[in-house]
């Protein structure tokens, strides 16, 4: 699944008119980067939400035939944020664990990683895996505790969640945390008291499989960018253009 419901307010006034997932860097839009290396990965099946411009993404995208995978669509009146939106997806993802992606992302992640942990969490009692980062500028206090292949709890209290640093759930401590990069596989069993339809944020999920020791992770130390301004989308797509 691509998360691609979002407004953008940070990029405006290019989202204004355009949604953010087809903003372009590279000569591509953002989502289609996604799309390519989901589809090298084995990844053939990919449910999209939008809501802001959302038939701008169809029109543009179509049902995946131009890019060698099937595209279905779950359409939100309003955004639902991370966890509405996957809940509401869920009749459209046919399998028990799937990897989910911010589609207002750049990222040279190797998705063909994720084959382990959907095996581990499709057989185990694990309900999530989390793709980290090094902290960018923009989000020095990092998201997460990884130690040993597991997303531990922080031993402070306060929480923080998102590549932008926003406050909204997650524990964060003294120790060397890591940001979230918007990539992660979900049992469908993390969403089963999130009501479809229904706005609901991801991050008091993730806390408490994490503090029931539900969450593994790992970290990767290529590139990946948080999109989340004009100013970095402009550097990013002059390093592609340059092949830096």
């Amino acid at each position: 699944m691509i998360l691609a419901a979002g407004r953008g307010e940070r990029m405006r006034p290019l989202t204004d008119h355009t949604p953010k997932p087809l903003l372009q860097v590279g000569g591509k839009p953002l989502i289609v980067w996604h799309i390519e290396r989901l589809r090298a990965a084995g990844f053939n099946r990919i449910v999209i939400n939008h809501a802001h411009l959302g038939q701008q993404i169809e029109d543009a995208l179509g049902n995946g035939d131009a890019l060698g995978v099937s595209i279905v669509y779950s359409r939100e009146g309003i955004a639902l944020e991370t966890a509405g939106g996957i809940a509401t997806a869920l009749p459209l993802i046919d399998s028990e664990v799937f990897p989910v992606v911010n589609g207002d992302i750049y990222t040279e992640f190797d998705f063909n990683r994720l084959a382990e942990p959907m095996a581990r969490l499709a057989a185990g009692h694990d309900q999530a895996h989390l793709v980290l980062v090094d902290n960018p500028p923009q989000h020095p206090q990092g998201d997460f505790v990884l130690d040993a292949g597991r997303v531990v709890p922080s031993r402070l209290s306060t929480y923080v969640l998102g590549t932008a640093g926003a406050k909204d759930g997650i524990p964060c401590g003294p120790d060397s945390r890591l940001t979230f990069s918007g990539i992660g596989v979900y049992h469908r069993a993390l969403f089963a008291q999130t009501e479809a339809g229904v706005k609901a944020p991801l991050a008091p999920l993730l806390r408490q499989a994490i503090d029931a020791g539900r969450a593994s992770g790992e970290h990767h130390g290529g590139r990946w960018v948080d999109v989340g301004t004009p100013e970095r989308l402009q550097q990013l797509d002059e390093s592609l253009r340059n092949h830096v």
